[in-house]
C-alpha cells in the first residue's frame, strides 16, 4: 500500500480547511436575514423615540459590526490551526534533519517567528475591518446632525460672502465676483431682489441692524448702501437632499458645477442705484460691515486702511491707519463701538470707538500667514483665522497669547461663530466646512460626496441661530450658496 507523501498529505488538510471554512461562510450568510428580521422585530417591539430611519440605519451598522467579528473569529481559528500545523512541522523536521534533533531553543524561535507573523496579520486585519465600521458610523452620524437643506444658485461667477438679514423678513445676501449681489427666500431658494448698482466684484454684503438697508463692498474701490423691498413667496416642498452616496469625497470638474442660471435670478427685481457711494479708498474695497446703532458703516481695503464713514452724510469720519499690508476683513462688536480688522501683514487691529474723543488699537500677533478674519464672540473674545490653516481663539484683556489654537490641514477662509451657542464654523480652501467650539473640540465636518456639498474653495459661512430651517450657511467658488439645518443639542452632546 503506497505511503502518502507529507506535502500531499498538507495539501489535503489545507484544502479540507478552506472547503470548511468556505461552508462556515456560508452558513453565516444565510442565517444573516433571519438574524437581521429578528433583530428588527426586537427593536420594533421596543419603546424609542428615534426615527424610523435612525433606527434602522444604526441596525444595519451594528449588523455589520457582528458580521466582521464574526469572519474575524473564524479567521482566528484558521490562523491558530495554521500555527498548529506549522510547530507539528517544524517538530517533524527537527527530528530528521542531519538525524539529530534541533534544540529545544531552535524550535521556539521558528515557532515564534512564524506565530508572531500569523499574530500580526491577525492585527492588521482586525484593526482594517474596525476602522472601515467607525469611519462609516461616524460619516452617518455626521450625516444625521448635519443636513443640507436648500441650494441657493443663480450666480455666474463665484461667491465671496452670505449674510442673514437682521430684521424681517429673513432673507440670505449673497456677493460674487459676476459684480452682482443678491438676496433670496431661505425657504424656497428663489432669488427676490438683484443688486447691479457695482462696477466690480462684490467681495461683501452686510445688512442693517434695523431696517431693509444692505451695505456692500466692491473692487470698483467704492462700498454701496442700497434699500430692498422684498415680498417672501409661498415655501414648495423640496426634495430630501440628504440621500447621498456613501463617498465623502469625489473629485468633479468645473463643467459639473451650477449652470449659474438654475433658479432664473435675471428674473426678479432688480435694484441699479445706490442710497449712497462710499468712495475714500485708493484700492480694493474687500469688506464693510455696520457699527451697533447702524448710523456708521467701516469698510477695509487693499490700500491698507480701514475707514469710518457718517452714513446720513456719506462723510469719512476717521480713516484707521498702521497694517504694513492689504486688509483682508472687518467686523464690528454687535453690542459695542469696537471694531477688528484684518490683514495680509499676519496680524490683526482692535479699534475702539467707545470714547468719542479718542479711539485706541491694539494690535494682535500670533499668525504667521494672511489673517483672512477676525470675527467678535460673546463676551470678550474675538476669533481670528487664517492661511496658516489655524484658528485662535483670544480674550481681549490678554492679547499676548490665544486661549486656545485649532490646526487644520487647509487654510481657514472667512468664519463665523454661532454666538448663543460658542460654534465655530470654519471653510476651507479644501471644499470642507468644519465645526469646534471655543475649546478648540472638533464637533462635526460638513458632508460632501458628489451629489451634495462645494466643489470648489468655501469662501464665507454665516449663522442664523433662530431660523427654524437653516440655521447655517455657506458660499463657495461653485458659484453656489448652501443652507445647512444643524441639530445642536445632538451636536453638543455627541462631544
Amino acid at each position: 500500500m503506497p505511503i502518502e507523501s507529507g506535502s500531499c498529505a498538507s495539501a489535503r488538510q489545507a484544502k479540507q480547511k478552506r472547503k470548511s471554512h468556505s461552508l462556515s461562510i456560508r452558513r453565516t450568510n444565510s442565517s444573516e436575514q433571519e438574524r437581521a428580521g429578528l433583530q428588527r422585530d426586537m427593536l420594533e417591539g421596543q419603546d424609542s423615540k428615534l426615527p424610523s430611519a435612525v433606527r434602522n440605519t444604526l441596525l444595519e451598522l451594528f449588523g455589520q459590526i457582528e458580521r466582521e467579528f464574526e469572519n474575524l473569529y473564524i479567521e482566528n481559528l484558521e490562523l491558530r490551526r495554521e500555527i498548529d500545523t506549522l510547530n507539528e512541522r517544524l517538530a517533524g523536521e527537527g527530528q530528521t534533519i542531519d538525524g539529530a534533533e534541533l534544540s529545544k531553543g531552535q524550535l521556539k524561535t521558528k515557532a515564534s517567528h512564524s506565530t508572531s507573523q500569523l499574530s500580526q496579520k491577525l492585527k492588521t486585519t482586525y484593526k482594517a475591518s474596525t476602522s472601515k465600521i467607525v469611519s462609516s458610523f461616524k460619516t452617518t452620524t455626521s450625516r444625521a446632525i448635519c443636513q443640507l437643506v436648500k441650494e441657493y444658485v443663480g450666480h455666474r461667477d463665484g461667491i465671496w460672502d452670505v449674510s442673514v438679514a437682521k430684521t424681517q423678513p429673513v432673507v440670505l445676501g449673497t456677493a460674487s465676483a459676476d459684480h452682482t449681489a443678491l438676496l433670496w427666500s431661505i425657504e424656497t431658494g428663489k432669488c427676490l431682489v438683484k443688486y447691479v448698482g457695482h462696477v466690480g466684484s462684490v467681495n461683501s454684503i452686510k445688512f442693517h441692524p434695523t431696517e431693509q438697508v444692505a451695505l456692500t463692498a466692491s473692487g470698483d474701490q467704492t462700498a454701496h448702501i442700497w434699500r430692498y423691498i422684498v415680498q417672501l413667496p409661498t415655501p414648495q416642498p423640496t426634495a430630501d437632499c440628504n440621500q447621498v452616496s456613501g463617498e465623502d469625497e469625489v473629485e468633479i470638474s468645473d463643467k459639473d458645477e451650477p449652470d449659474g442660471d438654475g433658479d432664473g435670478s435675471s428674473d426678479c427685481p432688480t435694484v441699479r442705484a445706490p442710497l449712497t457711494s462710499l468712495k475714500s479708498h485708493q484700492g480694493v474695497v474687500i469688506a464693510a460691515d455696520w457699527l451697533v446703532g447702524g448710523k456708521q458703516a467701516v469698510t477695509a481695503s487693499w490700500d491698507r486702511t480701514a475707514n469710518l464713514y457718517d452714513v446720513e452724510t456719506s462723510e469719512l469720519v476717521h480713516s484707521l491707519t498702521g497694517h504694513d499690508q492689504e486688509l483682508t476683513h472687518c467686523c464690528t462688536h454687535p453690542t459695542q463701538r469696537l471694531v477688528v480688522t484684518s490683514s495680509r501683514d499676519t496680524t490683526f487691529r482692535l479699534w475702539d470707538f467707545r470714547d468719542p474723543s479718542i479711539h485706541s488699537v491694539n494690535v494682535f500677533q500670533g499668525h504667521t500667514d494672511t489673517v483672512t478674519s477676525a470675527v467678535f464672540t460673546v463676551g470678550d473674545n474675538v476669533v481670528s483665522g487664517s492661511d496658516d490653516r489655524t484658528v485662535k481663539v483670544w480674550d481681549l484683556k490678554n492679547m499676548r497669547s490665544p486661549i486656545a489654537t485649532i490646526r487644520t490641514d487647509s487654510a481657514v477662509n472667512r468664519i463665523s461663530v454661532c454666538v448663543g451657542q460658542r460654534i465655530i464654523a470654519l471653510p476651507h480652501d479644501n471644499r470642507q466646512v468644519r465645526l469646534f467650539d471655543m475649546s478648540g473640540v472638533r464637533l462635526a465636518r460638513l458632508p460632501r460626496s458628489n451629489r451634495q456639498g462645494h466643489r470648489r474653495m468655501v469662501c464665507c459661512s454665516a449663522w442664523c441661530e433662530d431660523h427654524p430651517i437653516c440655521n447655517l450657511f455657506t458660499c463657495g467658488f461653485d458659484r453656489q450658496a448652501i443652507g445647512w439645518n444643524i441639530n445642536i443639542p445632538a451636536l453638543l452632546q455627541e462631544k
